[in-house]
């Protein structure tokens, strides 16, 4: 059963525009079109579609079947207030994997969906061989948050020591190494594919 839209989002007798507004410029970015091309694509006024985007506007329901079909979204995702998703992975859980030659083990916490661009594990490594990464794809930029431990993390030529609460970002299109310095060294890792 959908929510209601709030009050404040409806005119009387009328559809949600702030919620159509919000979900033709979120959609159509998300398929990375120009608004002159959405609205060619449609079959509508360029000005009309700015008007909807705008929150202005009487859309019918035809001009937004035409919308959701150019959008490649279904009708309702135009003019139902988007739910948050909530999604918990408790310790222990998740698909995990293990290094060949060291003893490193990354759980995959979210994978990312399509049209975004990011991963996020969670490491949990022992002290003595390193994990060495041979360079990703092209543009690939690696975030660590060490939450425990302490560990030697970065560049491979040049790897910083981190202590609990330390971040640190580089490139992960170069080799890279993470070294767990005490036990138990745990980190959550996102990888941002650019």
């Amino acid at each position: 059963m959908p929510e209601p839209v709030p009050e404040d989002e409806k005119p009387a007798g009328g559809p949600p525009l702030a919620v159509i507004a919000a979900s033709l410029q979120r959609e159509r970015r998300r398929a990375g079109l120009s608004l002159a091309e959405v609205a060619r694509r449609a079959g509508i006024a360029k000005s009309t579609l700015s008007q909807l985007e705008s929150g202005t506007g009487n859309p019918s329901v035809e001009t937004l079947w035409a919308l959701s079909v150019t959008l490649d979204v279904p009708f309702a995702q135009l003019v139902e207030p988007p739910r948050p998703q909530v999604q918990v992975i408790r310790a222990g859980e998740g698909p995990a994997f293990a290094a060949e030659r060291a003893d490193y083990v990354a759980t995959l916490l979210a994978s990312s969906p399509p049209n975004t661009r990011r991963d996020i594990y969670l490491v949990t490594a022992q002290p003595g061989s390193s994990r060495d990464s041979d360079p990703h794809m092209p543009g690939v930029v690696e975030h660590v948050v060490l939450s425990s431990g302490r560990a030697l993390v970065g560049v491979a030529e040049e790897p910083v020591e981190l202590a609990p609460g330390d971040y640190i970002a580089y490139p992960g299109d170069i080799a890279h190494v993470f070294r767990a310095l005490e036990p138990d060294t745990r980190a959550v890792l996102v990888q941002e594919h650019r």
